[in-house]
């Protein structure tokens, strides 16, 4: 099985990406979305991050707005939330490999954030960025509930710059055009992983 790791800045277009190599036929996961159902009533995280920051549980959830605030301004809490949720999002993610090489995938593409950042790039056969113009990127993101410029500046800190990610990936796909031409560039990248990596 080939495994893929897709990443990209905030507001890049990952999760489209993402989509668009499932309705292919790849097997996904995300990063974010394992983190959503860690944080979930019930999820694996609530106990361990409510006990470390009690003021960001609500309705026996982890309301990631509360929690946002709590760590955004203090890389002590940052680093106490990444040392409990990290492991859990590994877990999650080996869980996924595992279930996908047991159904027989040829390729699996798992959108990670933070792919670089926190050094997972010899994890994957291939590295695909996602990627657009700073400008395209910031109206994305600041068009989203409860995002402000600040949160943003914050965030960008503490990602790897975006030329920086083109220039070690393997392959970019670029979302500043219509979703067809997006789709046009997985296609291709798709053909040539299975090329490479000798699948059919």
């Amino acid at each position: 099985m080939i495994v893929v790791g897709l990443t990209g800045s905030i507001g890049m277009g990952k999760s489209t990406v993402l989509g668009m190599f499932r309705a292919l036929g790849a097997a996904t996961w995300s990063a974010d979305e394992a983190v959503h159902r860690l944080y979930a009533e019930g999820g694996a995280a609530v106990g361990p991050v409510g006990t470390a920051f009690p003021e960001a549980v609500a309705g026996g959830a982890i309301d990631r707005m509360r929690l946002s605030k709590i760590v955004m301004d203090d890389a002590e809490k940052l680093a106490r939330l990444e040392a409990i949720v990290h492991p859990l999002v590994a877990a999650d993610r080996a869980a996924f490999l595992e279930r996908a090489r047991a159904q027989g995938a040829k390729i699996a593409v798992l959108d990670v954030p933070l792919l670089f950042e926190t050094g997972q790039e010899g994890d994957y056969d291939a590295v695909v960025v996602v990627s657009a113009p700073a400008e395209m990127q910031r109206a994305r993101v600041l068009g989203r509930s409860g995002m402000t410029a600040r949160k943003l500046d914050a965030i960008l800190a503490r990602q790897t710059p975006d030329a920086e990610k083109r220039r070690r990936a393997d392959y970019v796909i670029l979302t500043d055009k219509s979703f067809d031409a997006t789709r046009g560039e997985v296609e291709i990248v798709l053909a040539d992983l299975f090329t490479r990596f000798g699948q059919a």
